[in-house]
């Protein structure tokens, strides 16, 4: 999606409009064509106003995203007021350009974000396509029951009741290492629960984070040994930006921790002490990282907030007040990290890393340092670390897969299958 195909649908999209536009008539020129330019800028300037007044994005897009958006405008108003008159075969282009800047903008909003990486990521998540690994919760109780132990983890689909919380989420996904096939029942592991950003899937930690290969990779080189991984869901759809708090959007806070929690511990068996449960999350997973072991100290020991913010997001501070809280700022003052930790004191056990990348806005740089120094203050062993990337989906995948070998040491995962193998010897 970083070659050939983005630089190649934009020539072919903008002969399309040149050749809807037309020399045409004086008129054409002079009303019909400063008009849709008109309609062009106009669509440019909403989406922007849109997306900033909705908090939707914490670096500024690219410039190449409002020129395709104002061109999709632009096509649109041309069709309209070209197609009367105009000769069968500009009708036809007009018809096409209009999709193709559609698409044009689609694909720059792509590089800016890195949500598909490639052509055969996009097309699996468009089709629901098998995820990496993945097998059915039947097959996995019938090797754990015999011993089979594969060769890499298993990506498994569940449903989690939301009896405690209430919130309505989609089908999420958990990440079984092959030493989780070692016995019967099986041993008590460490768990990191895993958070996409604010628009996501499940499933976007596994297509387009790699979370699956990193943790093959890493059980490859310890014995087949690696935290279980619970890819959950904390907005319910696609864009329902919750920042995982309890609030207007849903009880997903709720979800993660009185939902989720207890049934990884029921179903899978995993440990269900503290110092083995860690949470890791990528922009607004990030933040909700953080919030979550800050005001859970009991439940999670380890946390990676990857490029998240300062607090619970969704615009300005008053907006995200409204929009998640209903207005209630004592309610936003309980998921607030900062007041959180305040209001805490002195904790025990936990550890913290904050990834930023090198082009991260220094609002986010503020945060991550501004959280870590806190919590140092009070007891929280916390790191700050600054690599080479921007805001997307690469960054994550990388910023996981470095901090993933720490994490995994943090929670005192145990080298499971060589000790299965001592007790067969």
């Amino acid at each position: 999606m970083h070659g050939w195909i983005p630089v190649t649908v934009q020539i072919v999209a903008a002969v399309a409009v040149l050749t809807a536009v037309g020399w045409r008539t004086r008129r054409w020129r002079l009303v019909w064509l400063p008009w849709s330019l008109l309609c062009g800028s106009a669509l440019a300037f909403a989406t922007f106003s849109y997306i900033a007044a909705e908090g939707l994005a914490g670096n500024p897009a690219p410039p190449t995203l409002w020129l395709w958006v104002g061109l999709t405008g632009v096509a649109a108003a041309v069709l309209i007021a070209g197609w009367r008159g105009a000769r069968w075969w500009r009708r036809g282009v007009s018809l096409v350009a209009v999709p193709l800047c559609v698409l044009c903008a689609a694909l720059t909003l792509n590089l800016w974000v890195g949500y598909f990486p490639t052509v055969q990521t996009a097309w699996n998540q468009l089709t629901a396509g098998p995820l990496p690994d993945q097998t059915d919760a039947v097959t996995v109780a019938a090797m754990q029951r015999r011993h089979l132990i594969p060769a890499k983890g298993t990506v498994v689909p569940v449903t989690i009741s939301d009896a405690a919380s209430g919130f309505k989420h989609r089908g999420e996904l958990v990440y079984l290492p092959p030493s989780w096939y070692a016995t019967n029942p099986p041993p008590r592991l460490s768990t990191v629960m895993m958070i996409g950003g604010e628009f996501n899937t499940p499933a976007d930690w596994v297509r387009v984070g790699n979370a699956v290969s990193t943790a093959d990779d890493y059980a490859t080189s310890h014995g087949g040994n690696a935290p279980v991984l619970v890819f959950v869901d904390a907005g319910g759809t696609f864009n329902n930006d919750t920042e995982c708090v309890n609030g207007t959007r849903g009880n997903a806070a709720d979800h993660l921790t009185k939902d989720v929690v207890p049934y990884m511990v029921s179903h899978f068996g995993v440990s269900a002490g503290r110092a083995h449960w860690g949470v890791v999350g990528w922009s607004m997973g990030g933040t909700c990282a953080v919030d979550l072991a800050a005001m859970h100290p009991d439940m999670f020991s380890v946390f990676d907030d990857i490029a998240g913010d300062l607090s619970p997001n969704s615009g300005t501070r008053a907006q995200t007040i409204d929009r998640l809280f209903g207005g209630n700022a004592a309610a936003y003052a309980a998921f607030d990290p900062t007041t959180v930790m305040t209001r805490h004191g002195r904790y025990t056990g936990v550890t913290g890393r904050f990834d930023i990348n090198s082009q991260a806005p220094a609002t986010q740089n503020s945060a991550a340092n501004s959280l870590c120094a806190l919590g140092t203050a009070n007891g929280v062993s916390c790191t700050v670390v600054v690599s080479p990337g921007k805001h997307d989906w690469p960054y994550a995948a990388h910023a996981f897969a470095t901090a993933l070998p720490w994490m995994a040491a943090q929670l005192e995962t145990p080298n499971t299958l060589e000790a299965a193998d001592r007790r067969v010897r």
